[in-house]
């Protein structure tokens, strides 16, 4: 399938565009810097046009991922170019202006599904993440991307361009605002954001990763949402009257008034023993990792980068609160502590298979005739560096005393001290090795 992602040069449509791409897809991006797009186009195996129009000639999916303020006009230059049978997408946070246009400009034939991807380009998959879908006709393009989407395990949450905006100006528009307002507080203050996590809990430090990763976005993005979406001023007018009202309390030490406003806010609050629960799981998931690395000094660990996905193994020397030093082959490699995270067994056994050469052994035992094989292989399969053992050959015979059977053993090692672990365990089913 042909699928056109203008603006996907960066940002949220460049995600998309690799993301199909990965999927089978033959994508084209189009971005106003040729050489930008280009360069994109060339690195991750895409088509690049700076000509919008060019792109969505022969396309059988269309999505828009261009600025809020420039969608409209891009859906009404795109319109008549559309191909019959094919689906305009566009992926912005404000849908009920671009609803409006594509109802009103996009020619019959041609489908149109507004959405919104509730996430940013950090992201490394689908899983779990909210789609918001806005359809105005549902066409036979709809159940096809309903069914893409759970295909990638993504949570479907559709309603209509009204709802959306009115929710998004909550969920966008006043936590973005607030979170902007602290973090600008904190460097108008001149605070020392690093000294104060030393002096502060757990959800405290939670909290500013939260509001860093706000105000880590694109400011032009959010200045947009701010902007277009129509319901944000009331939001906005709302929030600065409770303010007020609270500093107001705080002022007059009306004690009475204040924990009235406290507790009734609480109450209004989706179940708080299941948000305490959530913020209870989300702390001890910050903390789990650091205990795992705690236990695995002087050990081996493989610790994969986040976000470019590389992975390091060696040896952990040191751990504190911001860096974790590794040794490898007596080279000292220092990693950021919050971009990685921390291989499993089973995650670092096969990294190490599919990056490591490996080196194979049979070994024949001697064991009683009741042993069973696959146990015995399945056993060794647990063994650290052991990768792929499979039975050989089973053999009873002159050679082999009565009640016992000689079973071969094919494996592969990592390490091939590993094979030296193979034959103690061997010999602690009772096994002589031949």
């Amino acid at each position: 399938m042909q699928v056109a992602v203008i603006g996907g040069t960066r940002g949220l449509g460049n995600w998309i565009a690799e993301f199909l791409k990965n999927r089978g897809y033959d994508v084209t991006i189009t971005g106003r810097n040729k050489q930008t797009g280009l360069s994109t186009a060339k690195k991750m195996g895409l088509n690049y046009t700076s000509n919008n129009q060019e792109a969505v000639l022969n396309a059988e999916m269309v999505i828009i991922a261009v600025p809020i303020e420039s969608t409209s006009d891009t859906i009404k230059e795109l319109a008549p170019h559309l191909k019959e049978g094919s689906l305009l997408m566009d992926v912005t946070s404000v849908k009920e202006e671009p609803a409006q246009v594509m109802q009103e400009y996009v020619s019959e034939g041609v489908e149109f599904l507004p959405a919104h991807p509730m996430f940013g380009p950090r992201i490394r998959s689908l899983d779990g993440q909210v789609v918001v879908l806005t359809p105005i006709i549902k066409g036979k393009w709809y159940q096809r991307v309903i069914e893409f989407l759970k295909s990638e395990n993504a949570r479907i949450i559709e309603t209509s361009p009204q709802i959306h905006d009115k929710m998004m100006s909550i969920v966008q528009g006043l936590t973005h605002f607030t979170y902007i307002g602290i973090a600008s507080t904190l460097e108008k203050m001149q605070v020392d954001v690093k000294e104060s996590r030393k002096f502060a809990s757990p959800i405290y430090s939670l909290m500013l990763d939260m509001i860093a990763r706000i105000t880590a976005q694109n400011p032009y993005l959010c200045y947009s949402i701010q902007t277009r979406n129509h319901y944000i001023p009331q939001t906005h007018n709302e929030f600065i009257n409770t303010f007020k009202e609270l500093t107001d309390m705080i002022r007059r030490e009306d004690k009475t008034a204040f924990v009235k406003a406290m507790s009734k806010a609480a109450k209004h609050l989706d179940d708080l023993e299941a948000a305490l629960g959530r913020s209870d799981k989300a702390i001890s998931a910050l903390n789990q990792e650091i205990n795992l690395l705690k236990n695995s000094i002087g050990k081996e660990v493989g610790l994969r980068h986040i976000y470019s996905g590389k992975v390091h193994v060696g040896i952990l020397e040191e751990l504190s609160p911001d860096f974790i030093t590794l040794n490898y082959n007596h080279k000292v490699i220092q990693l950021k502590a919050s971009n990685i995270e921390v291989l499993s067994n089973e995650q670092l056994k096969m990294y190490k298979s599919e990056n490591y050469p490996l080196k194979s052994y049979d070994v024949s035992v001697v064991l009683p005739e009741a042993s069973d094989p696959q146990i015995i292989s399945h056993t060794i399969s647990q063994i650290n560096d052991v990768v792929d053992v499979e039975v050989r050959d089973i053999y009873q015979g002159i050679q082999i005393d009565k009640g016992n059977k000689s079973i071969t053993f094919k494996f592969e090692v990592i390490n091939p001290r590993a094979l030296e672990e193979v034959e103690t365990l061997l010999k602690g089913f009772g096994g002589i090795i031949r």
